[in-house]
């Protein structure tokens, strides 16, 4: 018995879930009509399709030369590296047509990890080209540790055809497609305690108990990601935290605190020195900021432990936090958003704060950018929250701490449905937008309820019930989080005159005049309402008189670019619309038409998983011609609907050799979005990378870099004017 007894001791502290899946690695599952089968997505500039020439079944993939015959093309399929195992082997059949010499088809097989490959193989080096029927192929590869995705694929480098069909992926033999899953079910994910409620009542807290919860906010933060225990997920570490809660809010002597503070972090276990923790890097661009340690007169002894255990740090996958895939944003993993809870009690509230806080502090690359210091939200918001009488307040008080990181991807993106009620769910009739630095009315969603609406485009609302809109606009500003004035005002623009009632008395400007005006107010089903601009059917490119080529990103296809590149070769200028979302990733497919040599276009500051709160500069990521140049005029139309990717993908244009932007600040929110939950059932997001130009110029707030800038005017509202798009045609004809 005695050495049973042992052994049940090292049994890991997880479970194994075991689980089945069925990936469509033979191609023949097709539920929709997109060009490949379901869960394969493409990769390069080659045509890949979908072929009826098979090895088995209905359907195989084939990749084929495309306009730029020295690029190449692939289709892939990823598969989650939930599996243990010391092997991976991928076997596939696969034939090829005039696969000419020096160019190659074969398999891939890609595990990646945080941060990048771990392991890859492409058969380049068998160098498979020239014509050859149906055969077997396959790549053998060692399993690594660290495996988060297993990247399954068929490629062709250069010019000719090749088809693939049937692959097979094991792991030491065994096919994935019946292989058993191993998902770890941490001691944390046990701990239940407080899942009905904390029962914890902080109200009526004085000014010296709620300036220590403060420093408690930030000393669990600081062990939330940096000591050993709570980063291998032995811990609920919310939980903890209502653990101490009801005894630490009692405390109104500093010493007692400390004393209380010291022995609930040495109770956590001891902390062994880090042999592999590396100092702050000399280079790094954001560094930690524990400055806050030192300056809270803490004891010798808590402020010696709560340094110890920041140079001494977890290593290595952490429970709570991950960077993405190859692109390092942060991933908050396993933070329940308690959404059984509407309006979360007291200590639910308080963990609210208290998350979000350590989250901007530690892995938001542009804490820096902020008009506050966020080092003053704290005492701000902690009686804010806990004074919050009902859900509504709730909402209201958190959508303003998000607003503070003025990051237009941040906002309460779900979960808000107080502050949605509140806000009414009646809408006019028309499309708003400040325009001059004024609310101008410029479309209608419905253009049947004009005449019931009584409005004409052009027409300035000056007045909302009697109230001033600059007014409105100070009342709205903390509700409405945007990086930057312009996007403020966008964002509000769909709110301005919403309402619960089915009427609003407005006055507006008309011709010089004021008219006051009670307009109709319709549900949102009612209406073809948008947020930003109309959804559109239009073709993503035209050629426009004196031969300048149109091109729309709004509804461009990967489709699209072939005939672009052949059409637009001998355009005297091109225009290119980015007022919108890109519908398709297209800064280098489309982008390398404009660089006739590589031209480094953008850099990154990305988070230290093993260090929170450093950010380093990547190299400058560099855009490469393509076989298909085009030499003339390029225009980019920006606006303050160009945001995220649209923003991106000018700062890939702008490497042109003559391009021009024109118009007005965008968005100002650049970087890969990570999602926060957070309790209640809120959700929110940030901008989790940072991007500049390789110059270092910021993009976040400021936005893209504008060569022309030019805003619509009323005149040219009326009269139904694009004035950006006739500007550009302006510039390039000049030219």
């Amino acid at each position: 018995m005695k050495y049973l007894f042992t052994f049940i001791l090292f049994i890991p502290f997880y479970l194994l879930a075991q689980e089945t899946d069925q990936f469509n690695l033979n191609f023949e599952q097709r539920k929709t009509e997109d060009p490949l089968t379901d869960g394969w997505g493409k990769w390069g500039t080659h045509n890949v399709t979908l072929e009826e020439e098979a090895h088995s079944g209905k359907y195989a993939a084939k990749v084929s030369t495309g306009e730029d015959g020295s690029a190449f093309g692939s289709m892939y399929y990823r598969i989650p590296a939930k599996y243990e195992g010391k092997q991976i082997q991928l076997q596939g059949f696969m034939k090829i047509k005039d696969v000419s010499e020096g160019s190659f088809a074969g398999l891939l097989l890609r595990i990646d990890g945080v941060g990048g490959s771990l392991a890859f193989d492409n058969m380049q080096s068998k160098q498979i080209n020239g014509t050859k029927d149906w055969a077997r192929y396959s790549i053998t590869l060692d399993y690594p540790e660290g495996a988060k995705v297993i990247i399954v694929a068929g490629i062709m480098v250069g010019k000719g055809e090749a088809w693939f069909d049937d692959f097979i992926l094991t792991i030491d033999g065994q096919d994935v497609q019946t292989m058993k899953k191993t998902v770890r079910v941490y001691p944390a994910e046990k701990d239940k305690e407080f899942d009905g409620g904390s029962n914890i009542n902080l109200s009526d807290l004085d000014g010296i108990q709620q300036q220590n919860l403060v420093i408690l906010g930030k000393i669990w933060g600081l062990l939330k990601y940096h000591h050993p225990k709570i980063a291998k997920g032995e811990l609920n570490w919310d939980y903890e935290l209502f653990r101490i809660l009801p005894d630490y809010v009692k405390i109104r002597n500093n010493s007692v605190r400390d004393k209380f503070l010291l022995n609930w972090i040495n109770e956590l276990g001891r902390v062994r020195s880090c042999k592999t923790c590396k100092p702050v890097a000399e280079h790094a661009f954001l560094k930690p900021d524990h400055e806050w340690i030192s300056n809270s007169g803490f004891n010798q002894r808590l402020t010696k432990q709560l340094l110890y255990i920041q140079e001494n740090r977890h290593q290595g996958e952490h429970y709570y936090i991950d960077a993405a895939l190859n692109v390092l944003n942060p991933v908050f993993k396993n933070e329940s958003n308690y959404g059984q809870m509407s309006y979360p009690d007291d200590a639910f509230r308080l963990l609210a704060v208290y998350r979000y806080w350590n989250m901007i502090h530690y892995y938001f690359p542009y804490k820096h950018l902020m008009d506050k210091d966020w080092n003053t939200t704290l005492p701000e918001y902690i009686p804010a929250i806990i004074s919050a009488g009902n859900e509504l307040e709730y909402e209201k008080v958190m959508t303003r701490m998000i607003g503070d990181i003025q990051d237009s991807h941040a906002n309460l993106w779900g979960g808000a449905d107080k502050l949605k009620e509140w806000k009414g769910g009646n809408y006019p009739a028309f499309h708003l937008r400040f325009v001059e630095d004024q609310l101008a009315v410029v479309d209608y969603y419905n253009e049947d309820l004009k005449s019931e609406t009584g409005l004409e485009i052009g027409d300035v609302i000056v007045s909302v019930d009697g109230r001033g809109i600059d007014d409105i606009i100070k009342e709205k500003t903390p509700l409405y989080p945007s990086s930057n004035k312009d996007g403020l005002l966008r964002n509000m623009c769909n709110d301005f005159l919403r309402s619960k009632n089915k009427n609003i008395t407005i006055e507006i400007k008309r011709n010089g005049k004021i008219l006051e005006k009670e307009i109709p107010l319709f549900p949102r089903k009612e209406l073809n309402k948008y947020n930003w601009y109309p959804k559109s059917e239009e073709a993503s490119f035209r050629m426009l008189d004196g031969n300048i080529g149109y091109i729309t990103l709004q509804t461009i296809s990967e489709l699209d670019l072939f005939t672009i590149k052949r059409k637009f070769k001998k355009a005297k200028g091109i225009v290119i619309d980015i007022r919108n979302y890109p519908k398709t990733f297209v800064p280098f497919s489309l982008g390398g038409m404009f660089v006739p040599y590589s031209s480094p276009f953008v850099k990154f500051t990305r988070m230290n998983p093993d260090l929170p709160g450093e950010f380093t500069f990547s190299q400058s990521l560099e855009i490469s011609p393509l076989k298909v140049l085009y030499e003339g005029p390029v225009v980019i139309l920006v606006n303050e609907y160009t945001q995220s990717q649209a923003e991106y993908t000018t700062m890939a244009f702008q490497a042109g050799v003559n391009t021009t932007v024109i118009g007005s600040t965008t968005s100002g929110a650049d970087g890969n979005i990570s999602d926060i939950s957070l309790p209640g059932g809120l959700r929110t997001a940030i901008s989790g990378i940072g991007v500049y130009y390789p110059d270092g110029k910021e993009t976040q707030r400021v936005g893209v870099a504008i060569d022309v800038e030019m805003k619509p005017t009323i005149k040219g509202i009326k009269e139904g004017k694009d004035e950006l798009l006739e500007k550009a045609i302006e510039i390039i004809k000049e030219q």
